[in-house]
């Protein structure tokens, strides 16, 4: 199963170079389900992945004048607290608790990549960076990754979009130096009372930086809009079985536990389904460019 690991870590490692997002949250589930390492170690391990693999996508960012270090350092250091809290509190939460947690952040980003970004190219120049939102946003969105493992992108690039004014592909390259950052503290609390398997985790992210790599070669030479959808589609599925594979054994045994998972299968569908058409009505109303990876 090492082999198939492996390669999984590149797909994840690809897609983060070619969306500069979203690729990330499918760590947790390939080291739980391909590499058979328990929920927590794997949380922990996709942290060390994630930054990693961040850290390294960042460098080609930095050359390209691509990073805006005063907000992307604020940021990062805001979400690190966030992150460094989320490592403590993880492991002492039910391991079905942080998989379904991590099922639902996985549902969201599905989301986000099918509707594609709502977000402006360029928010309004500010003048002055609202350091208050700033870091109550970093240390909300930090206690997400320490939590569950995942990067976040998704939630990141928005915001430094919004709050700090800056264009896209800024934010793109910045929001690298954040994920990289927060990602590295929620490690370090997750590992005052998780062990991680060393053997598994460094080639697991040799090949995610490779794979990142090549994607980021591949940036900007394919159409990455249906690609990035279809990757969207994969991962709302993806969320949908790990999110079904936490549910008591015992509801698949009576009537009412298989009415009440169905239930809630319908209620993830309608909202999934609503955010989609909302997105295609404000389309039409109000055309939004295509945004750049992130």
């Amino acid at each position: 199963m090492l082999a198939l690991t492996l390669a999984g870590a590149v797909v994840v490692g690809l897609t983060l170079g070619l969306f500069g997002g979203g690729g990330s949250i499918l760590t947790v589930p390939l080291l739980v389900y391909l590499a058979g390492v328990p929920a927590k170690a794997a949380i922990a391990m996709s942290l060390f992945v994630v930054a990693v693999t961040s850290a390294v996508s960042a460098v080609g960012h930095a050359r390209a004048g691509r990073i805006r270090w005063k907000i992307g350092l604020i940021f990062g250091v805001a979400g690190m607290v966030g992150a460094y809290g989320g490592g403590l509190l993880g492991p002492h939460l039910p391991p079905a608790v942080l998989l379904a947690a991590f099922a639902l952040m996985m549902l969201a980003t599905a989301t986000a990549m099918i509707r594609g970004r709502r977000t402006p190219e360029r928010a309004p120049a500010r003048k002055d960076l609202p350091i208050a939102h700033v870091l109550a946003e970093g240390v909300v969105v930090g206690l997400v990754t320490g939590l569950v493992g995942a990067g976040g992108g998704f939630l990141v690039v928005p915001a430094l979009v919004l709050l700090g004014g800056m264009p896209m592909s800024m934010a793109v390259g910045t929001s690298l130096v954040v994920i990289a950052l927060k990602s590295l503290a929620g490690l370090a609390g997750y590992l005052q009372t998780v062990h991680i398997d060393w053997a598994i985790a460094l080639p697991v992210t040799a090949a995610a930086v490779v794979g990142g790599l090549v994607g980021g070669q591949l940036a900007g030479r394919i159409q990455a809009d249906r690609l990035r959808k279809g990757f969207g589609w994969f991962v709302l599925v993806m969320g949908g079985f790990v999110l079904v594979q936490q549910a008591p054994s015992a509801l698949f045994h009576t009537m009412w536990g298989v009415a009440a998972l169905l239930a809630g299968g319908v209620l993830v569908l309608a909202v999934v389904t609503y955010l989609l058409l909302r997105k295609g009505r404000g389309d039409r109303a109000v055309p939004v460019p295509e945004a750049n990876r992130g």
